[in-house]
């Protein structure tokens, strides 16, 4: 059996057409777009101003509020900490949720070094927050609200559009995680009242290594600080030389994923159905997080009596993730199946499979008689 990829939510292969966008600004086109005394750089910042306003047609936004970035660590880091720099003098209690990704996370730890005050807030058992307890949770000091639209262990999608409405009638600054949303679900980011949001170029067939953040300018208005200094580019909100075939790339696979949208919901949410039953019938497996509220092509699984990692080893020709966070050298349960209460035993059994848009059933079908063959393996006794 030839080699079976189905962990799409880590990264995902660069599509051919994005490819062929690209290429010519290696080389034959290769002018530094911050050079305004010449062709070269003429024609670079054109591109970039192209794809500046291909990426805000995408999601729904104008040009002017949209910068790039390396990606969405740095996007994340930007509008945290841009946004408590800017309104520190206001307040210094931020809202986030247990389970968002480690780049959110990590960074709201740090900033308690610099005086923050944070509030991690619970979710149920198919990992979505009570709203109850977010509008229970705003102080008169409480400067930004953090939640992410798509998990990306379980795929589990907030009602952010809710949560964007309460915090734009609070006048509080509501940033969101869609990194795993964009080009798998369509974003508009003025229905969701984001004041910032974040992209990452490599999660819908683009280049690794480049990124966006949506920067609202009204309705609300967002005010960020810049992190760090340079040369002023993106309106002094991200230093730095453009990575001018990294944002064409980014552009025109956002661009690409959003003519593809229906198909691809259509495909992916088929084959994860196949995937789900086939398991439960033959593994005993169960469904982590929502079964309504989710992106299409992720489920996370727990199968009963395995042991997740050893699974995987397992696993030689086919490619998924153990649903784990691995913040050390030492691995350890999913923090993120744990906040929605499964026991260590329980999250060290689960495993997440993220499904591409070239993925066949004849692909799927194989991979789930080898996970079967597998938990078989995993499961029988020790042989003395």
């Amino acid at each position: 059996m030839s080699f079976i990829y189905l962990d799409y939510n880590s990264t995902t292969p660069l599509a051919p057409a994005v490819l062929e966008a690209m290429l010519p600004w290696f080389s034959e086109h290769f002018g530094n777009a911050s050079s305004h005394s010449h062709l070269a750089g003429f024609e670079a910042k054109a591109a970039i101003d192209y794809a500046r306003q291909q990426t805000a047609e995408a999601i729904g936004c104008e040009p002017s509020e949209v910068i790039f970035t390396s990606g969405a660590t740095e996007a994340i880091n930007i509008a945290i900490r841009g946004t408590f720099k800017a309104y520190a003098h206001e307040g210094k209690h931020i809202i986030s949720v247990k389970t968002e990704h480690k780049a959110v996370l990590d960074t709201l730890e740090d900033l308690k070094l610099e005086g923050a005050n944070i509030t991690l807030l619970d979710v149920d058992r198919e990992g979505r927050i009570d709203f109850q307890d977010l509008k229970n949770a705003v102080r008169n000091d409480t400067i930004l609200v953090c939640v992410m639209l798509a998990n990306n262990e379980t795929g589990t999608l907030q009602d952010t559009e809710t949560i964007g409405r309460f915090c734009a009638e609070k006048k509080i600054a509501f940033f969101s995680d869609a990194t795993q949303a964009f080009g798998k679900i369509r974003v508009n980011v003025k229905d969701h009242h984001f004041s910032l949001a974040c992209i990452s170029a490599h999660k819908f067939y683009g280049p690794k290594g480049v990124g966006a953040l949506y920067i609202s300018r009204k309705n609300p208005r967002a005010v960020i600080r810049p992190v760090f200094t340079g040369g002023g580019q993106e309106n002094g909100l991200r230093s730095g030389t453009y990575n001018v075939p990294g944002i064409i790339g980014l552009a025109t696979a956002l661009t690409l994923a959003n003519e593809e949208l229906w198909d691809y919901a259509i495909n992916t949410s088929r084959l994860r159905t196949i995937i789900e039953q086939y398991l439960e019938l033959y593994c005993g497996s169960r469904i982590n997080g929502s079964m309504k509220n989710r992106l299409p092509n992720t489920c996370n699984l727990l199968i009963p009596g395995i042991k997740s990692e050893r699974l995987i080893k397992q696993l030689s020709n086919v490619g998924i993730s153990t649903g784990s966070a691995c913040s050390s050298a030492i691995p350890e349960p999913s923090y993120v199946l744990k906040a929605m209460g499964l026991t260590n035993k329980e999250a060290e059994a689960s495993i997440r499979i993220s499904i591409g848009k070239n993925n066949t059933q004849e692909e799927i079908l194989a991979a789930c008689k080898a996970i079967e063959r597998s938990v078989l393996i995993c499961n029988a006794p020790p042989q003395f």
